[in-house]
């Protein structure tokens, strides 16, 4: 039978990796701290773009990502919202239910394309051809295919008014791979880019038909997956997007307003950007833990673009929004991630009846090696995606009890993070129940028994004697304190005491 305390999932069918997963380290008194976000936006106003650069960049599909300036990342909040992050659902689980960054999220929030053409390439060329090949220089240190961002910024960020026009796409090149490598394609490396993405530049034209915004929701999806796990102490991809994504659906660590949002003003991520952001008092990770545990339907805005007026979104991301809820695969080359609209119906204005169980499938995880066939590699993932308007979820709330899946959801999930109580305070409680117990046996009096009672009660005090034994050596372990380790040799030689 189910503890009180014990956190889920009751049925393991569907988060069936949490032995895995950093709330199990929390629950155990391992606490991991805030994680190290990277996204390296702070120099990206340094860039001196003239407008024939503008005009080639906008062609590309990067026309409102360029707009974002940089964000003061709340870093315990990041972690906070991690430690309910799924990897096996790709969604987080909270108590009102299992929520996700959605195409919708995306198209909105950053001003990217959810259409078109899946984020993938093959190339033939290593890496120094083909930073030759399109930036015209190559780096010193192009260690695992990546090239640093410091590299490009001091190279190409300002661009002569007499350059020719072979040099003002050089430089434009390596404008959009520092911008995609600083924000939607961060990695964990602190200061690199994958040099692959710039083979995906090599054409203006053909970069503006690719469905940026799909691609960065994978590489999200699979950033947030792995700083899921205990393992962990780094996240990347598009922090941006997490963080303002969380301000516009949950009343935690949000921050006030200067004032009313204007209309009119797109990507939406803006409306909490600079200026508009009132001062606040941040907390830490344990506080917003504890926020998240609690989180009450009140507490949630599951239609927060409901107001806005349509007519300021353009006509390109407006006319994409029939995908939002398309139950299709998410491509970023290698990484292939679900985008499971159906766990989340009530983000799109539907009643949440119970998914259906997740389709397995092999994540896609090997490192970038030029030469590769990685279309080749992933056939099944890209049929899924050229068939996205084909599943596009609608719900059918005739058919719908939220109560049931609230049920059903209630067994499945890891109801929360933080324990109601320390582990010390855990540790006490145990200690005391195991010395009345000893107490308790000490209490009987052995007269009138035979040989095999006597026997019996010795075994009992053995196994309340081992147990204490396990219990302390075990909390020893999670608390790891010198207070620990005394009143591990007081509790036990206590009990030695009474069993003698």
């Amino acid at each position: 039978m189910e503890s009180p305390a014990d956190p889920g999932p009751i049925d393991n069918s569907v988060l069936n990796d949490q032995d895995n997963h950093v709330s199990s380290a929390v629950w155990d008194g391992q606490e991991r701290g805030v994680l190290r976000c990277h996204e390296h936006t702070s120099l990206l106003d340094q860039w001196k773009l003239t407008p024939k650069q503008i005009e080639l960049v906008e062609k590309a599909g990067f026309r409102y990502l360029r707009m974002i300036p940089a964000i003061n990342f709340d870093s315990a909040l990041i972690a906070a919202l991690v430690e309910r992050w799924r990897r096996e659902t790709n969604t987080f689980h909270l108590p009102v239910g299992e929520m996700a960054i959605t195409l919708e999220d995306v198209a909105l929030l950053l001003g990217l394309a959810i259409d078109g053409e899946p984020v993938i390439g093959v190339t033939n060329s290593t890496p120094s051809l083909l930073c030759e090949k399109l930036l015209g220089r190559v780096p010193e240190d192009l260690t695992g295919g990546m090239v640093k961002l410091t590299w490009l910024k001091e190279f190409f960020s300002q661009c002569p008014k007499d350059a020719s026009s072979e040099e003002i796409v050089h430089r434009t090149r390596a404008y959009l791979l520092y911008l995609v490598g600083s924000t939607i394609f961060s990695t964990t490396t602190g200061n690199k880019v994958p040099v692959m993405y710039l083979s995906l530049f090599e054409d203006f034209d053909k970069a503006g038909e690719f469905a940026w915004g799909a691609a960065a929701l994978a590489f999200l999806y699979r950033a947030l997956g792995n700083a899921s796990l205990k393992t962990q102490s780094t996240i990347s991809g598009s922090l941006t997007l997490l963080q303002c994504w969380s301000y516009y659906r949950l009343n935690v660590g949000r921050p006030r307003l200067n004032q009313e949002p204007n209309q009119g003003c797109f990507p939406l991520v803006l409306w909490w950007k600079g200026k508009q952001s009132g001062s606040r008092m941040r907390c830490g990770i344990v506080s917003y833990r504890k926020a998240l545990d609690s989180l009450k339907p009140s507490d949630v805005e599951w239609l927060p673009y409901k107001d806005i007026d349509r007519t300021e979104i353009p006509e390109d991301i407006q006319n994409s929004l029939t995908l939002r809820s398309s139950k299709t695969m998410l491509i970023c080359f290698e990484k292939a991630e679900r985008h499971l609209p159906d766990r989340c119906l009530r983000q799109f204005g539907m009643l949440q009846g119970i998914p259906k169980d997740v389709q397995r499938w092999e994540r896609k995880s090997r490192a970038y090696d030029h030469g590769v066939d990685i279309l080749g590699k992933m056939q099944s993932e890209l049929d899924e995606w050229s068939m996205r308007r084909l599943h596009i979820v609608e719900g059918d709330d005739d058919d719908v009890e939220e109560g049931e899946y609230m049920q059903w959801y209630q067994k499945i999930t890891r109801k929360f993070v933080g324990r109601l109580t320390s582990v010390e305070t855990e540790f006490k409680g145990k200690v005391e129940a195991l010395n009345e117990i000893a107490n308790m046996l000490d209490g009987f009096s052995e007269d009138g028994m035979d040989s095999r009672d006597r026997n019996l009660l010795d075994e009992v005090k053995d196994i309340v004697h081992k147990y204490l034994i396990d219990e302390v050596e075990d909390s020893q372990k999670k608390i790891g304190t010198k207070s620990t380790k005394k009143r591990k040799r007081k509790d036990v030689a206590m009990l030695d005491l009474k069993m003698q």
